[in-house]
């Protein structure tokens, strides 16, 4: 069964084997609405769900106490990908963004999409060149020109300094 990561355990929270979760959604609550998840490749049954500020704070079943939550600290956070919840027409989970093949308009290859970093202002785009450089390209209409998920295509406009050469 494949699995999408969606967060990663940051810190404990408080004695009780609560976890500090940064997650990787725009809409957090979304916790809410699963029973389980995984950390790394182990299954936990969701006991409870709160939020600290933009963290998600989760209670496991058989997560009890400080001393077993805090050997979980740095692991990653998954669930089924059965679970992944629709979008929108035009709009793609983060997951399948990554690796896509980044070219200009001319249809020459610059790169592949190798991470979506969210920004507050707008995520950005960060592409690995063949000679292994990395750019970011801000994730806006003005750069990102089309998105074709059957050919794993991303077409973009450069402008003058956004690629060191």
């Amino acid at each position: 069964m494949e699995k999408i990561k969606i967060g990663k355990v940051v810190n404990v929270v408080g004695l009780k084997g609560e976890l500090k979760v940064y997650h990787y959604s725009d809409y957090k609550e979304r916790f809410e609405e699963f029973s389980k998840i995984y950390l790394e490749n182990t299954r936990y049954q969701i006991a409870g769900v709160r939020y600290v500020k933009d963290m998600v704070v989760l209670k496991l079943a058989g997560i009890d106490d400080r001393t077993e939550a805090e050997k979980h600290k740095g692991e990653d956070v998954y669930i089924d990908k059965e679970d992944v919840r629709e979008l929108p027409e035009g709009t793609y989970h983060i997951f399948e963004l990554i690796g896509l093949r980044v070219v200009d308009e001319n249809g020459a290859m610059i790169g592949v999409l190798s991470d979506v970093i969210q920004n507050s202002a707008h995520d950005l785009y960060e592409v690995e060149r063949e000679n292994n450089g990395k750019f970011l390209i801000p994730a806006v209409e003005e750069f990102i020109r089309t998105i074709d998920m059957n050919s794993r295509t991303m077409t973009v406009r450069l402008i003058e300094g956004l690629i060191e050469e």
